[in-house]
C-alpha cells in the first residue's frame, strides 16, 4: 500500500477506500438519493482527502448520511469533515457508541497532550489528531437495534447484532450487493496477523455469539468488508468466529480451574491469537464470567 490509496468497487455501487493510518477502511454506498460514508477515517484533514476522491469518482453526487461502526477515532474524527462540506448531514451509530464517544475522544486527547510533539519520539499524526478533536462531530441518528437508510431505490439496513469488538458495534448490510460493512467486528489486517481489536473496552466473552448473529446476515457469495483489511467472505468470518470462541473457553477453563488471571496468559499451552495482544481480552473475560465459573486462586 506504497501508493495513494483510491476507491474499490467491491460490488455494484459500494467502493472501499483502504488507508496506510490504522490500516482503516472508509466505505461508500451509492444509491438514488445520494451516497452514504461508512466510518470517516482519523482526522478531518485525512477525510477531507478521502471526500476529494470521492468528488472525483462520482461527481455531483451529495453525501446524504454517515455512519460510524463504533466509537473509536480512527472511524469517527472525520466526522466534522462531511459535516463541513454537507451541512446538516446526518450522522448515524448505535446508541452506546454515540454515549461512549465523548469520554473516549476526551481520553485521547489527554494522553496526546502529555504525549511528546515530535514525530522520533511520539506519535507523528498527534497534531492532526489534536486539531481533530478540538470540535467533534458526534452522532445525532441513534439506534438501539435496527434502522434502515433510504436512497431511494436501495436500502442500507444499520444492525447491531450483539457487543463485541466494544459495546457499540453496528454493521451495514447492503441487501441487494450482498455486502456487508463489518466495522471492527471482522479484521483481516496483516499490521497484528489479523487479530481482531480485542481492546479494554471490548466483549470478547460475547464477541463469538455476535458474529453469530452476523453470519446469519452472511451468504457463501456475500463481500464482508472488514473495519481493518482486505475484503473477506464467509468462510473466514466462521473461522474467525470460532478463533474466537477458543479464546473465551480458554480463558474460562482456566479461571475454572483457579488460574490466576494475571498467570493466564502464560497456563495455556497455546492461544488462536498472538499472545501479545491478549491481555485487556483475558482480563475483560475474567471480569465477565459469572462468579459461579471462578474458582479461587491456586497458590
Amino acid at each position: 500500500m506504497g501508493q495513494k490509496p483510491s476507491f474499490v468497487e467491491v460490488a455494484d455501487r459500494v467502493w472501499v477506500r483502504r488507508h496506510r493510518w490504522y490500516d482503516v477502511s472508509v466505505s461508500v454506498v451509492g444509491g438514488d438519493r445520494g451516497l452514504v460514508v461508512v466510518d470517516t477515517h482519523a482526522s478531518g484533514r485525512a477525510m477531507g482527502e478521502v471526500l476529494d476522491d470521492l468528488a472525483s469518482l462520482r461527481p455531483g453526487d451529495d453525501v446524504v448520511a454517515v455512519v460510524n461502526t463504533h466509537a473509536h477515532v480512527d472511524h469517527v474524527l472525520g466526522n466534522r469533515a462531511v459535516r463541513e462540506r454537507r451541512p446538516g448531514v446526518p450522522v448515524h451509530a448505535h446508541e452506546d457508541a454515540a454515549a461512549a464517544m465523548p469520554s473516549h475522544l476526551a481520553e485521547l486527547r489527554t494522553d496526546l497532550e502529555g504525549s511528546p510533539d515530535t514525530e522520533q519520539d511520539g506519535d507523528p499524526h498527534r497534531d492532526e489528531l489534536l486539531a481533530s478533536l478540538g470540535d467533534p462531530v458526534l452522532p445525532d441518528h441513534t439506534l438501539s437495534s435496527v434502522a434502515v437508510v433510504d436512497l431511494g431505490d436501495r436500502a442500507l439496513e444499520l444492525v447491531h447484532p450483539g457487543r463485541g469488538h466494544t459495546a457499540g458495534d453496528l454493521v451495514v448490510r447492503v441487501p441487494d450487493a450482498d455486502v456487508v460493512l463489518a466495522g471492527d467486528l471482522v479484521e483481516s489486517s496483516d499490521r497484528d496477523r489479523a487479530t481482531p481489536g480485542l481492546g479494554p473496552d471490548s466483549f470478547p466473552l460475547e464477541w463469538p455469539l455476535t458474529l453469530d448473529f452476523v453470519l446469519q446476515l452472511v451468504t457463501p457469495a456475500t463481500v464482508v468488508v472488514p473495519g481493518h483489511g482486505p475484503t473477506v467472505d464467509r468462510a473466514f468470518v466462521q473461522e474467525q468466529r470460532a478463533d474466537l470462541g477458543i479464546l473465551a473457553e480458554t480463558v474460562r477453563d482456566l479461571a475454572g480451574r483457579g488460574v490466576r488471571v494475571e498467570d493466564a496468559l502464560g497456563a495455556a499451552p497455546e492461544w488462536p491469537f498472538p499472545a501479545e495482544h491478549l491481555g485487556d481480552a483475558v482480563r475483560r473475560i475474567y471480569a465477565h464470567l459469572p462468579r459461579a465459573q471462578k474458582r479461587l486462586p491456586l497458590v
